[in-house]
């Protein structure tokens, strides 16, 4: 299966949620500039939905990781292209917002320190970098390691999971897109089903 597919319930390949055409959206491109604030605007309110139906398991990825904290574990995101990034300053704020030492919450990214500026294409398909690039860290059963993958496919995020649950630490998995398996790499699945994004 290639990165943009996904195995659905029904045992077929299809397009990942978040990549399929949005029917809001296909004209965005002979909108006004109103026009298509207005588009996003809409689209964007979904995302306050998505997150409410999720809230279950949000509150107990928040329990796990003020345990962690408690225990002088760490709170350590993997992600790949836009999801890593999105993990990288999340990183990055945490410390100077709530007082956290700077080695508390942690990012790991595909493609390592130049993807954060530069697209690297293609190490979001290789697990054995997400398990190598998160040993580098050296997980223990005190940390949990979340991966982020809104289209859910990214093996460097599932590599790295596996790797973490290896080590005895939590793992969670956020994404956009529904499961139709939910395997052994994660003990928590956040599911935010926001739809397919606004441009294809």
């Amino acid at each position: 299966m290639s990165s943009s597919t996904v195995k659905l319930e029904r045992g077929v390949d299809a397009l990942v949620l978040t990549e399929q055409r949005n029917p809001l959206s296909e004209d965005i491109d002979v909108k006004s500039s109103l026009e298509i604030v207005e588009i996003i605007n809409r689209e964007d309110q979904k995302v306050a939905k998505a997150l409410l139906e999720a809230k279950g398991s949000i509150a107990t990825a928040i329990d796990w990781v003020a345990e962690a904290f408690q225990k002088g574990g760490r709170l350590v995101y993997v992600g790949a292209g836009t999801s890593g990034r999105l993990g990288v300053l999340d990183a990055a704020e945490c410390p100077p917002t709530f007082g956290l030492p700077p080695d508390r919450v942690l990012a790991v990214i595909a493609g390592g320190t130049k993807a954060l500026t530069r697209s690297a294409e293609g190490a979001e398909d290789d697990p054995e970098a997400g398990r190598r690039d998160l040993a580098k860290q050296s997980p223990s059963p005190k940390d949990v390691v979340m991966g982020i993958s809104t289209g859910s496919t990214a093996s460097y995020v599932r590599g790295a999971l596996t790797e973490a649950r290896s080590a005895g630490a939590k793992t969670i998995f956020f994404t956009c897109t529904p499961l139709s398996e939910r395997g052994d790499f994660a003990d928590l699945v956040i599911t935010a089903l926001t739809g397919p994004e606004i441009v294809t």
